[in-house]
């Protein structure tokens, strides 16, 4: 049986031109290349409950005056339906005054997508209860 020290593997690979050292146990088989998609997996656990992405769309869908032909994923960015700064700004209002919540300016900046919108919302109702 290998201790903790022996379980560790040390992988190194460039992304963006940076150098990144991530280590994996070996028991798991982890390989560089296969990170991204383990992330991505690991992330679904912490992401907001669907009734939130649900409810932040048909917010997204009123404030930008969308068809219901309109297909919102969690992934879709503001920017792809055409809303401008003052667009997402009204979008972040809509969603304070639906969940009685306030969001600072600092957090409304990052949001782009319907996703972020929704982990956020859920992150400050947490807080607030």
């Amino acid at each position: 049986m290998l201790d903790d020290a022996e379980k560790e593997q040390e992988y190194r690979f460039g992304v963006y031109g940076l150098e990144k050292k991530w280590k994996f146990p070996l028991y798991q088989n982890v390989s560089p290349p296969n990170l991204w998609r383990l992330i991505e997996c690991l992330s679904v656990h912490l992401q907001a409950k669907a009734e939130t992405v649900e409810k932040v769309s048909e917010i997204v869908r009123k404030q930008l005056a969308l068809s219901p032909e309109t297909q919102l994923t969690p992934q879709t960015k503001f920017s792809e339906l055409g809303a401008d700064s003052l667009d997402t700004v009204e979008i972040v209002m809509g969603l304070e005054e639906e969940y009685d919540i306030n969001v600072e300016e600092e957090n409304s900046e990052n949001i782009t997508t319907i996703q972020e919108a929704a982990d956020l919302i859920d992150k400050l109702v947490e807080k607030k209860t």
